[in-house]
């Protein structure tokens, strides 16, 4: 059996535990990264942060300048706005494709992760929101359109850390909470059952009340 060598292990370890600080908010948004700093409280050396923080900035958590320190990217409500605007558009083209080009696999990838979803109480609930994300996914890889799930991909790269924000700013009430639970599993019969114009349309009512589109307003007061 083959196993990761050290500085893999320690990389994945370093991109896991920075990828949590930015997200709950930890770390702050616009904050400058100082890496020897980081690397000590990890508790890996700086080889493997820079790998972690490499992989950070393809993602567009951070932003990497030469021979300067690390700087996590700034939030700010024109891009939540744009993300928002794309989103709105490009989430329901996914779900109507994928209620017309689904599979047996993605039926039982798109079930499954219904199962795995939870409601989200607070920013620092990370599984949470990977929960979500993954039911997201599960639908978005069933439209079988590969430019259109890289870009989604990229979109929900940042969007996570709006969501977060979203959420720091007014935590989902019980209402709240069960519609978003009705809408997935509104999301996902419609999928399944192959019906592309409901999927569409319960997917752009879900992003509407999405926490991206909440972060918006948090940001512009901010």
């Amino acid at each position: 059996m083959a196993y990761p060598t050290v500085a893999l292990t320690k990389s994945a370890y370093a991109y896991e535990e920075m990828r949590r600080r930015i997200l709950t908010g930890e770390i702050s948004h616009g904050s400058v990264l100082s890496q020897a700093q980081l690397a000590h409280e990890i508790g890996v050396s700086t080889t493997p942060l820079r790998e972690a923080l490499r992989r950070l900035a393809a993602e567009g958590l951070v932003q990497l300048e030469s021979h300067r320190d690390a700087r996590v990217a700034a939030l700010t409500a024109d891009e939540a706005k744009d993300l928002y605007i794309l989103r709105e558009n490009l989430d329901p083209l996914a779900a109507g494709l994928a209620a017309e080009s689904r599979t047996p696999g993605d039926i039982e990838n798109i079930q499954a992760a219904l199962k795995q979803l939870t409601p989200l109480h607070d920013a620092a609930d990370l599984d949470a929101m990977t929960a979500h994300r993954e039911f997201h996914r599960a639908v978005y890889m069933a439209s079988h359109n590969p430019l259109l799930i890289g870009i989604l991909e990229g979109l929900w790269d940042k969007a996570d850390r709006y969501r977060q924000i979203g959420l720091q700013g007014q935590k989902d009430s019980q209402k709240d909470q069960k519609r978003v639970r009705e809408e997935h599993i509104e999301i996902a019969d419609a999928v399944v059952s192959g019906d592309a114009v409901r999927a569409r349309e319960i997917m752009q009512r879900h992003v509407v009340g999405s926490l991206g589109r909440r972060a918006i307003a948090v940001l512009a007061e901010e």
